[in-house]
Formats: structure tokens, sequence, C-alpha cells
């Protein structure tokens, strides 16, 4: 059976853990042994107060705010998996199977009402409408991942385990009282996502990158490595495709400095995005490519396709991990190279780590103008330097100085995303790549991210100024766009 045993275990396990740490914290406060430490061993009064001041966390910890994504009840759940196991014997999966999603979802809704009042389960409409909706999900969708995957303000979704759900919201993380019936049916939930982009997920090949249909991002790492149950990442992309405009409003970069952007991808300048994890990097690369021309040919390599290019003439292509026997694997250099024999006028790469970064660097520069990739990287110089180690790790024999020239004359403009201390995404530079001054990259900063302060609120304060650079480097290329006046506008408005 697909969905394993299932159990109420779990779901009573949770509290029974909780109470042995609720009376381990009032342990440090006793008044006893503080009453008698002046009297009789003042020495060892040092000795006994680091550690109640060392078991304080924990209870920080247990108290952690939870917040309420749904308002289900311990009978609730109790009663969910009675009539779900009940479902389960009564209901023919293989004739299931063969239905379409509508039809499926009426057959469990009527079999779940029939299977109430045999139980002479008394529920209010309300809750029942919940059930069915619930035990559907379980059985056609991503069972208790549904609520969240609809609410389009969450970021990112992370399951550690049946019986605890992080999400982020606005930059923070904050756990949630959505839990699994059991580990089972969390892995079972997993498996049902890798296989719809056939991939697969087991004891035998416990770490599986994903995607759902809506180009989501998903990671998957399964028992044995996972210890206490399956983990699941899920990095959602919201419905409505993020704009540059949308950028502004959200104060990641300024009018002026959205126009910069604007400009660099018209005009068909070699970009990378440099930043650090869930800093916006996708977000931003999928902004920049809107300026890309309906009639250009773009080919974009992923991982796990997540791009959302909104011109009509797009290859996607998409790396594909090992078999079962180790053999069959497509990595991201097999696809740059690939791209090169197919006419492409700019090659997107989702991102860039490890030695694909040599073959995009000789697309750069072989006349596929307006190429551009994402890496990990804090700083545009640390991005080029990240791109030297990338190439010479891929076995290239070649002298530093002749990688740094290839750098020089293939990335126009790094652009460093990052998240701030609050949760906000900000824009922090747009960095242009100058030349090679004896064996030093020269870079030139046209606009920055300054920091002013934090407001009452937490937030923190801060806006995008120019370096008063009047004639940046592609300022011939703006030109050849006929974009110059454009781009003497924005820099004079960011002084």
């Amino acid at each position: 059976m697909a969905f394993g045993k299932r159990s109420a275990g779990p779901a009573t396990a949770k509290p029974a853990a909780v109470k042995p740490a609720a009376p381990a914290a009032p342990k440090p406060p006793v008044a006893k042994p503080i009453a008698q430490a002046p009297k009789a061993a003042a020495p060892t009064e040092p000795k006994e107060k680091p550690k109640p001041a060392a078991l304080k966390p924990p209870p920080a910890v247990q108290e952690e705010k939870v917040t309420q994504v749904t308002d289900r009840s311990e009978e609730y759940y109790a009663t969910k998996t009675t009539i779900f196991n009940a479902l389960i014997d009564t209901i023919d999966l293989g004739q299931l199977a063969q239905l379409d999603q509508e039809s499926a979802r009426e057959e469990i809704r009527d079999i779940v009402v029939e299977i109430i009042a045999i139980k002479n389960v008394v529920m209010s409409i309300s809750e029942q409408e919940h059930l069915l909706d619930d035990i559907c999900n379980d059985v056609l969708g991503y069972g208790p991942l549904e609520p969240l995957l609809a609410r389009d303000d969450i970021a990112d979704i992370m399951v550690n385990g049946a019986d605890t759900c992080y999400i982020e919201v606005d930059g923070k993380i904050e756990r949630t009282n959505i839990r699994f019936r059991d580990n089972a049916q969390l892995m079972n939930i997993c498996q049902r996502i890798v296989s719809q982009v056939g991939r697969r997920v087991d004891d035998a090949s416990p770490i599986c990158d994903a995607r759902l249909l809506d180009g989501s991002r998903v990671n998957v790492i399964a028992p044995p490595l996972s210890i206490d149950g399956p983990a699941l990442t899920i990095r959602k992309f919201k419905k409505d495709k993020l704009k540059l405009q949308d950028l502004v409003n959200f104060k990641s970069i300024s009018e002026a400095g959205a126009e910069i952007l604007r400009i660099i991808g018209h005009s068909r300048c070699n970009v990378l995005i440099s930043g650090g994890t869930g800093s916006g990097k996708t977000t931003l690369l999928n902004c920049l490519t809107g300026f890309i021309e309906p009639s250009e040919r773009v080919i974009t390599c992923e991982d796990s396709a997540e791009l959302q290019l909104q011109q009509p003439h797009v290859v996607r292509l998409e790396t594909r991990p090992p078999n079962i026997e180790g053999s069959g694997e497509i990595s991201m250099r097999d696809l740059v190279k690939n791209c090169l024999r197919m006419r492409p006028e700019r090659i997107i790469v989702g991102e860039v780590r490890g030695p694909e970064a040599f073959d995009l660097l000789q697309a750069m520069n072989t006349g596929h103008d307006g190429s551009m990739g994402t890496l990990h990287a804090n700083s545009p110089r640390e991005a080029l330097s990240r791109v030297e180690s990338m190439i010479t790790m891929g076995g290239f024999s070649l002298p530093a100085k002749t990688i740094r020239e290839m750098i020089v004359g293939s990335v126009d403009v790094v652009v460093q995303a990052s998240r701030l201390r609050d949760g906000s995404r900000r824009i922090m530079c747009v960095t242009e790549v100058m030349g090679l001054e004896g064996d030093t990259i020269v870079l030139q900063d046209i606009l920055k991210y300054e920091i002013e302060g934090e407001g009452d609120d937490g937030k923190i304060v801060g806006r995008h100024r120019g370096t008063g650079i009047g004639r940046p480097k592609f300022w011939d290329r703006a030109q050849y766009y006929n974009l110059e006046r454009d781009l003497a506008t924005a820099l004079d408005e960011l002084e």
C-alpha cells in the first residue's frame, strides 16, 4: 500500500516530549541554594550561578511561538485518522487512479460522507467540509501542505519530520501547527512530488532535487540520512510573476537604479547576479530577463526549471541526475556546451556552481551578448573570485592571469543582492568590470545601497546612492541601442 502504516502515535508523542521540559524550567530559580550560598560557601556561589543561566535557553525554545495555520484539534485528527483508515479499506485505489482529478475527488467525498454516517460521527457542517477537503488532499494532493501552497505570501516551506513545519513570511521564519499523520504519509507526499518530474527518493537514493508544476523548487532528504524523518524544503514562487517595478515598490531598488538595470538588460550586457541563499537572485534574474526582446532566441539551463521567462522563443533545459546504476547523468556543463549548438542569442544559466562557468564565459565571449547567470557570493569581487575558483576546480590547467582575462572580456556587470537582518531583500550594488591591471581585476561601483539606521518598527532604513560615475563603461553599448539619454538621466537622478 502506497500510504504505509497509519497510527496516531507520532501525533500524541509530541506533547509527551514537551512535558518533561516544563518541570525542568522551574529548577534554576529555586531560592534555597541561593539563600544558603552567602552563609555556607561564598566561593561556590559563582560556580552555581552560571548553571541556571546555561539552562535558560532551552525553555525559550520550548516557548516558541506557533502560527495557527489551521484550527484543527486533537479530536479532529483522531477522527480523521479513523475515517481515513476506513476509506483506504473501502476504496479501490487501482480504479481511483483511472479517474480524472475532479471525478476522483467527488468519489472520495461520497464515500467519506457514507463512512461518517455509518460511524455516527458528530461533526458540524464546517468541520465535515474541512475533513472532506483534508482527506481528498491526502489521497490526491499534497496533504497538509495544500493550505500552505495556496498562500501567496509564503516564500519557503520547511518540513522537519511529520510533526514540525516552518514557513517564511516577510523574510521571517515562524513555526506552524501543520503536521502530518506520520512519517510514512510525509514520505508518500515527497515521492508523489518528485515522481511528477521523473525523479525518485527512497533508501537507495535519499537526496533529491525536484520542482512543483508551478516551478517551485523542492529538496527532499529522506532517512537514513535525515534522522528525525523526511526533511522537505519548498522554495515557493509567487503566482503573479514579479517585475522590476515590483522590486521598486518593495524598496529593493530605487527608481533610478531600476532604470539602469533596464538599460543593462536592453543593451545586452553580460550579467552575473551574486548573492547569498534566499537573497532573491532568481527573482532578480526573472526581472532582468523581462527586458529581452521578444524576437530573441533564449535558452535556459537549470538544475530544476524555475525561471519564468515571458518571451515567446524560449528553450528550457534541465539537468538529469544519475539513475540507480549510477549512469545517465546530464550535468550543467553538458547543457551549456550543447546550448552553443542550438543557435542561441542569449544563454541564461539558473545557477553557476561548477566547471560550467568556463563554458558560460566562452559563450559570453563568442557572440552571445546579454547572457546571464547567478552564483553564490557576498560581494562582486568575491563573485569573480568564485568564477575563477570554479574554472580551476574543473581541471582546466590555465594560468590565473589567463582566466582573469577571460572573466574581464566576458562579464560586463555584477549585480549584488542581499537579504538584510530584518528579512528585507535589497540590491546592494551594481558594479562594472572595468579591466585588468597587472593580476588584479578592476571594478567600479555605479550605485550602492547605504544603510542609514533602523526604524521604530525594526526595519532597516537606507537608500541607493550613485557613486558619481558619469559615463560607465557600458555607455557605448547603451549608445548603440539609442539608450544613452535614458542612462544619463538615470545617473543624474542617482546623484
